[in-house]
């Protein structure tokens, strides 16, 4: 049992063009991603675009699709208008606009720190994108002898507070052959309980923030369904999006809508880390029994979602279906426990360091959110965001319905490191990071070393010319002559550096790798042979009748 699996973010970010309430969000969205891509050394702006060939969003985990074929088209198709504003990065990142906010997905990952990383260096993609476009803005405004433009402002953070709420979701590659069901009973307890340590906090109650109060999580008031497909309405604390981005009958990508965008980088960790053990403990219990957590079933989830994000205090007891009471603080702990036991029995002394750090970490939260939530503030995000606001509230006597507390919470998720208070917080040694700035800056253009991503990623770097379309598995190369070549990618865990590093080093043009690929041998521990046949549809944009798809062994097969 171990915190290490593939896995990533995808996180919207707020978005704000202020001095201008008319303003298309939409439209401000695509200005920045558009503003970022045309910036990029060595990118012929626009050329390299998101395929879609093999998307289905609206395929579900439970053997069923409540929506028909052709709505399913229409969303696909939805998504394809956008291509404009849909680029893939050197880093094997997908930045682009969804639900007229810009968003950026992670390259795929192995492990929780390397996460933090990859999700860190979105945040400075996302600020960087801000300053280009902002920057390109007020040159042309003074060339035109015009007066101040307008500035978009960019924000880490999950809702409008005036009803909207945007999503910052996670994903985790896991054995197809786990049921569900399994998945379902393990996951309601642990994602309404885990709040407690990665809420990212929100002044106001309910979703348009207009109730006085404070709460743990800025997403808790918007979920209204325990198991379901959807992402915007109706939300279901268990996703059933079954889209694996993988091979279908070895993997299944489990599709996390329910967590907060968080900015401390310990509360990621903990996030994706414990969710990773949780996830670990159900697929063992599946392949071999053991670990089963029906004895932890709640009798309401989505009201006990609400009531455990209103308690600041933490004191507030959930009720279990067998009729028990438990803090969300204790529910936690019997998480903790059964993983602390099972990585023992599983792995004893020669677990890994990380899957140690993080069961060490888990239990040092909980023990101090149980003493003094406050002693946290240097490290969590609704307790920092806490400290923060009880600091206005008594230096200037304000209720918590009072706007200027709303605009400090807004503030705290600002972007922009001069003007952001959680940046603000990390300059002056008041907020703990894990991982040094230079990590993250290099996450921005480098890609993981040890997933596909990195031949995605590489591929733009070296050919950014010939690629024309990317996915998470495939990667379209243009060779000229209207011939388009697929490299499928179904394995996310080959395409690394140890694998096509050497290769990719002796191929100086794209036309030169995939000749590569196509004479390597089929059981070659680098690329595998390479064969043609009639490519998938061609991503939105691009015709490619005839086109010929490579199917090479060392990427993905």
């Amino acid at each position: 049992m171990s915190v290490r699996r593939v896995m990533g973010t995808e996180v919207e970010y707020g978005i704000s063009v202020p001095g201008q309430p008319m303003e298309n969000p939409m439209l401000a969205s695509a200005r920045i991603v558009n503003g970022y891509a045309q910036t990029l050394p060595g990118r012929r702006a626009g050329r390299a675009v998101w395929d879609f060939t093999e998307e289905s969003p609206l395929r579900d985990a439970r053997g069923h699709s409540p929506a028909s074929a052709r709505v399913e088209r229409e969303f696909v198709l939805a998504e394809q208008d956008a291509g404009f504003a849909n680029v893939v990065l050197s880093n094997g990142a997908r930045l682009y606009v969804d639900h007229a906010h810009p968003e950026y997905s992670t390259p795929e990952v192995t492990s929780p720190l390397d996460l933090v990383a990859a999700d860190t260096a979105g945040e400075l993609v996302m600020a960087e994108a801000a300053r280009r476009v902002n920057q390109a803005s007020a040159t042309g405004a003074a060339g035109r002898g015009a007066g101040a433009s307008a500035c978009i402002t960019l924000y880490k953070n999950n809702t409008d507070n005036k009803g909207a709420s945007y999503g910052a979701h996670e994903n985790y590659l896991m054995d197809r052959a786990t049921p569900f069901a399994a998945v379902v009973a393990g996951l309601l307890p642990f994602f309404v309980t885990r709040q407690v340590i990665c809420g990212a906090g929100r002044v106001g109650i309910g979703a348009d923030g207009r109730a006085a109060g404070y709460q743990l999580s800025q997403r808790a008031d918007f979920f209204e369904a325990e198991v379901g497909l959807e992402t915007t309405i109706k939300r279901p604390i268990v996703n059933t999006r079954d889209e694996p981005h993988a091979d279908p009958a070895r993997y299944r990508r489990l599709h996390v809508i329910i967590g907060d965008a968080n900015l401390a980088q310990l509360a990621t960790y903990l996030k994706v880390g414990a969710t990773s053990l949780v996830l670990a403990m159900i697929e063992d219990g599946a392949r071999h029994g053991g670990v089963a957590f029906d004895d932890l079933a709640l009798a309401d989830p989505v009201g006990e979602l609400r009531a455990v994000s209103r308690d600041p205090s933490l004191r507030h007891q959930v009720r279990l279906a067998d009729g028990r009471r438990l803090t969300a603080l204790a529910l936690q702990g019997e998480y903790l426990d059964r993983a602390i036991k099972h990585t023992d029995d599983r792995y004893g002394r020669d677990a890994d360091p990380q899957t140690m750090d993080v069961l060490a970490r888990w239990e040092s939260t909980l023990t101090r959110l149980a003493g003094d939530p406050m002693g946290l503030a240097d490290e969590l995000d609704w307790v920092a965001k806490l400290r923060l606001l009880r600091g206005y509230r008594e230096r200037d006597r304000l209720g918590w319905d009072s706007p200027r507390l709303q605009a400090v919470d807004l503030q705290y998720a600002d972007v922009r490191p001069d003007k952001g208070l959680y940046h603000r917080l990390v300059a002056r040694g008041a907020m703990k990071t894990l991982l040094p700035r230079a990590t993250a800056v290099a996450a921005m253009t480098a890609p993981p070393a040890d997933t596909r991503a990195y031949f995605r990623g590489e591929c733009l770097r070296r050919y950014p010319s010939a690629v024309v379309g990317a996915s998470w598995d495939s990667v379209i190369f243009d060779l000229g002559a209207g011939s388009l070549v697929r490299v499928p990618m179904p394995e996310p865990r080959r395409g690394t550096r140890a694998r096509v590093g050497e290769l990719l080093d002796r191929c100086p043009t794209a036309a030169a790798l995939v000749a590569a690929l196509r004479h390597a041998a089929p059981d070659a521990a680098a690329p595998g042979a390479v064969g043609s046949a009639p490519a998938p549809a061609a991503p939105a944009g691009l015709a490619a009748p005839g086109a010929e798809a490579a199917r090479p062994d060392y990427p993905g097969g």
